[in-house]
């Protein structure tokens, strides 16, 4: 049953992020192709949000540790080899604000700024990278100044070029042991309080320039309760929760079975009623599932459900959108193909819109289903959409709606496409593994 008069959170976006991909995009028409695929109403999801990444450098670093180059990042911060001093070169990363340049004309409206690490050279260990030993900060202490004044004056000149800057987000999954032996990527490992006085700098220094955009945090690499203390911290800090209005993390590791992420999501809401949660980022980790298959989107719509109901998400963001693991990919010709989780981000790109409000699905289905639902509503229309990762099809009574409706499927055979346009039904059928939008027009 749909109650249209239970009322949760208001939504705001969809997006995905540029890494780490988005610098290796030389074709201009590739780019473009991209960008009308992720951003355009018509022809793509219609996202709204583009995360854009500050790279730390690594591509710069003559003693760069990253194995894979694709995730070594060219800086805006350039050493002038002539005075040996720092400066801003803005013509850099070329390929990544290309591709932002056309999300933004197909339909990006915000823009968050976030860094995996600060800058190498402000690093302890000289590298983007992680320090040498894990689960040791990288950035010391007499540095965290000039890391607040890189990352606004990069914020501040992409203001000054017209760019919709939304939010910073200088930290990222500060818990991670990052740096050590592993050195896959970028990152910078933070402890609790490390965390909190590094934002703190932020938010007090944005209120000295009156910044224009907000300031995101903590980023924390799953929502659980293992890592609870970050938020907590975060808004136990009178600036911050002054200063912020929401609060970041990551899906990664939460079991779609479990009911950590619900018992979290309620204690977040018991203890913070009017802070909002934004789910910014999110992909198959470890990724053992075949992306072509319907398994790798049935997992995703999950997921995304999960967050949206247990978690009360405001907005929900994918990790890589070209990649093995992201939403699109380049095959060895260099051609662009789509993944099932392309598909299943449809289901509620294409019709959870921004200003909708969640409303009461009460799942009614016999006790051992599997079904995973989600209900949004705006003046004009009601959206469910129904998970049905099970092998068996599933029949639904989904009463509480009336008027014109339309159906969009994902399976095997179908890609969000539009099976029933009509006269609403309660009764219906959710074929086994697949993902059901119902739209229904008030």
């Amino acid at each position: 049953m749909i109650d249209t008069f239970t009322e949760y959170q208001t939504f705001e976006e969809f997006g995905t992020s540029s890494c780490w991909w988005a610098q290796t995009i030389d074709s201009d028409e590739m780019a473009r192709d991209i960008a009308k695929r992720l951003y355009s109403e018509d022809e793509g999801l219609g996202l709204k949000i583009f995360r854009y990444n500050i790279g730390g450098g690594e591509a710069d670093n003559p003693d760069c540790r990253i194995w894979d180059k694709s995730r070594r990042t060219e800086s805006f911060y350039v050493l002038n080899e002539e005075t040996g001093e720092y400066e801003y070169d803005f013509t850099r990363d070329a390929n990544a604000r290309r591709v932002m340049d056309y999300c933004i004309e197909y339909g990006a409206e915000k823009i968050i700024l976030f860094c995996n690490s600060p800058h190498f050279s402000m690093t302890s260990s000289g590298h983007a990278s992680g320090g040498l030993t894990e689960y040791h900060s990288n950035l010391p202490e007499e540095n965290y100044s000039a890391f607040v004044d890189y990352v606004l004056t990069i914020a501040d000149w992409f203001v000054t070029q017209g760019y919709p800057i939304y939010a910073i987000s200088p930290i990222n999954e500060p818990m991670w042991s990052w740096g050590g032996d592993w050195v896959g990527q970028e990152g910078c490992h933070y402890t609790v309080d490390e965390t909190v006085k590094v934002l703190e700098l932020f938010a007090t220094e944005m209120k000295k320039r009156n910044s224009p955009y907000k300031l995101n945090g903590p980023e924390s690499g799953e929502m659980s309760w293992a890592y609870y203390e970050y938020v907590e911290k975060f808004f136990a800090s009178e600036i911050l929760n002054e200063f912020c209005d929401t609060y970041s993390g990551h899906s990664y590791w939460m079991d779609t079975k479990s009911d950590e992420k619900k018992q979290v999501g309620d204690k977040m809401k018991e203890m913070y009623p009017d802070k909002k949660y934004e789910m910014s980022e999110w992909c198959e980790l470890p990724l053992t599932i075949d992306s072509t298959t319907i398994d790798s989107g049935l997992h995703m719509a999950q997921v995304i459900v999960d967050d949206l109901t247990k978690m009360n998400a405001v907005s929900w963001q994918s990790w890589t959108a070209v990649n093995g693991d992201g939403l699109l990919d380049r095959n060895a010709d260099g051609e662009l193909i789509t993944y099932n989780r392309y598909y299943a981000f449809k289901h509620f790109t294409s019709f959870i819109k921004p200003g909708m409000v969640r409303i009461r699905a009460i799942d009614n289905f016999e006790e051992e289903s599997s079904l995973k639902i989600v209900a949004f509503k705006d003046k004009e229309r009601k959206v469910v959409v129904i998970v049905n990762p099970t092998e068996t099809e599933e029949n639904i009574n989904l009463c509480g709606l009336f008027g014109q409706s339309e159906v969009y499927l994902t399976d095997s055979t179908h890609n969000c496409e539009k099976i029933y346009d009509g006269k609403f039904e309660q009764k219906m059928t959710v074929p086994a593994k697949s993902i059901m939008t119902v739209c229904v027009d008030s």
